[in-house]
């Protein structure tokens, strides 16, 4: 059933999308050298990695660590960078990730693939059965702000409760969040 969601919703947001995500490539085309689309070693389900598209908000060359880990995040945006990541347009690629059957609308966020500790938790805690998500149970409470063991345990929490109407809950909430940039750190 969920897999049936994600593929109707897929179709559904490509289609509302395509304008936006047409005039988003074109701008990262204009205003810096490089490909449109970053593609992120990821860790999906089972801790199989796969790669995730995302516009690309970084300049070309920025080390592949997350964000936070960075000693000055700002130098390496792009001039819309900001503006992408604030908006979370650069995620608009992962509708890709959706369809492939990578990633689903809901579920954890996918890790990095350099993030020992975040994978290490989250096998233990037997999360990596899940397929991860565009948005997710973390994502609207907290999102760049939570530290990784609390990450872990809203991902635990999200796979001991995870039902359709907690799906369609979250969607609201993140799409209410993305709206008001909650919670966003870069």
């Amino acid at each position: 059933m969920k897999r049936l969601l994600d593929l109707l919703l897929v179709v559904l947001a490509s289609i509302c999308l395509l304008i936006p995500i047409s005039l988003v490539a074109i701008c990262v085309r204009l205003t810096s050298k490089g490909p449109i689309l970053y593609w992120s070693d990821r860790v999906g389900r089972h801790n199989k990695l796969f790669k995730m598209p995302k516009f690309r908000s970084m300049q070309v060359g920025t080390p592949a660590v997350a964000t936070h880990l960075l000693s000055n995040p700002d130098v390496y945006l792009t001039p819309i960078g900001s503006l992408l990541r604030k908006s979370s347009l650069d995620e608009l690629p992962q509708l890709w990730s959706i369809l492939r059957g990578d990633m689903s609308f809901v579920g954890p966020r996918p890790a990095l693939f350099n993030q020992q500790d975040l994978i290490e938790l989250r096998t233990e805690a037997g999360v990596h059965e899940l397929l991860p998500g565009l948005t997710g149970w973390a994502q609207i409470n907290g999102r760049d702000e939570l530290p990784i063991p609390k990450k872990v345990a809203l991902d635990i929490e999200y796979l001991q409760r995870h039902s359709l109407w907690l799906d369609i809950k979250i969607i609201l909430m993140t799409a209410f969040k993305v709206l008001r940039r909650d919670n966003v750190s870069h």
